[in-house]
């Protein structure tokens, strides 16, 4: 027979009834050993055992209900004494967790943790630095749920972004992905300063999602290959692109600031999606514009390479992506039209 394992093993650690069953455990176990001592050394009937186990644990000072031999007095001397030293500890706990406030803490991460298990489809953000900072303020601003995965209690708590779901480990781990739900997350963003860090929770996270989507942050030219051989779908290197923002700002500032707001900007009358091809077709016969009021911006090809504005006769084949922009409405009659959703 098969035992069943817990889904959500993780949610112990938070939960306050589980880290008070050691104290109460070790309480029952000695009212266990009190009732089967007085059993087998006097011979007591059961509910005289545990009628003297009771009065000897609570010292109330009733008398015996037999006489005790010799064995038994010395036995009842050491479950005072036992019971003394197991009391002091039970109380000492239970006055510590929840005066000193662990009961309310670990019962509000056992419901944030209880939360996290029932997301899906959202994103994964492992490090709250500027980059995590960053990429957490916009998917905020999209209404996108996500959840941040930093060792450090610091960056959190001293975060400009309300982060309503977080796990506090290292974002390495298995346990720590598995905690954040990769196996039902659409996208993982890794924004981890060192990267060989980022390059192991890459492979992590591949691992334990086929699909998902893994952006990844580089430092160093000669990371982004190996970033993108261990899984990456993406790979940017942060500081190499604020040195095009600053001179692209130089150059042409209002397209920069357009298409910063193009990115950053979300809402059902406007956004920018990804529309995946389902069959052949000429572009021009689909009369996006004319039909749905959207705009393909571009198209992404079965090899990687893009087809920016694109024209009317272009031959897209089945497996390639349209990048489209309009109202949610919009981009929903063109993937009717020709793909499997939205993405």
């Amino acid at each position: 027979m098969s035992t069943a394992v817990h889904p959500f093993p993780h949610r112990n650690k938070y939960n306050p009834v589980y880290k008070l069953i050691r104290p109460v455990s070790l309480f029952v176990l000695i009212i266990f050993v009190g009732i089967a001592g007085y059993i087998l050394i006097e011979g007591y009937p059961f509910l005289d055992a545990v009628y003297m186990t009771v009065i000897t644990l609570s010292t109330v000072g009733y008398g015996e209900v037999n006489k005790l031999s010799d064995h038994g007095r010395i036995f009842t001397i050491i479950l005072i004494l036992t019971n003394l030293g197991l009391f002091t500890y039970f109380i000492a706990l239970i006055t510590r967790y929840f005066l000193d406030g662990d009961f309310l803490h670990d019962y509000k991460l056992f419901i944030m943790t209880n939360k996290i298990d029932q997301l899906s489809n959202h994103v994964i953000i492992c490090g709250l630095g500027r980059n995590g900072m960053a990429a957490a303020q916009t998917l905020q601003n999209n209404n996108i749920p996500f959840v941040v995965v930093e060792a450090q209690r610091q960056k959190l708590e001293n975060s400009l972004v309300s982060v309503p779901f977080f796990v506090m480990n290292d974002a390495t781990s298995d346990e720590s992905l598995l905690e954040a739900g990769i196996q039902r997350a659409r996208a993982i963003i890794i924004t981890l300063p060192d990267d060989s860090d980022n390059l192991y929770t890459v492979l992590t996270a591949r691992e334990l999602n086929k699909d998902i989507l893994i952006v990844s942050r580089a430092s160093k030219d000669s990371s982004m290959k190996k970033l993108k051989i261990a899984g990456a779908d993406n790979v940017l290197m942060p500081d190499k692109l604020g040195g095009v923002h600053m001179a692209t700002l130089v150059l042409s500032p209002d397209v920069k600031e357009f298409i910063d707001l193009l990115s950053s900007k979300s809402s059902s009358e406007f956004m920018i999606k990804e529309i995946e091809v389902s069959k052949d077709f000429v572009l021009r016969k689909i009369e996006c514009w004319e039909k749905t009021g959207a705009t393909v911006l571009g198209v992404k090809k079965s090899d990687n390479d893009y087809i920016l504005n694109p024209q009317p006769e272009v031959n897209i084949q089945k497996g390639w992506r349209l990048i489209a922009m309009g109202s949610e409405i919009q981009l929903n009659a063109v993937a009717a039209e020709v793909g499997n959703g939205l993405r």
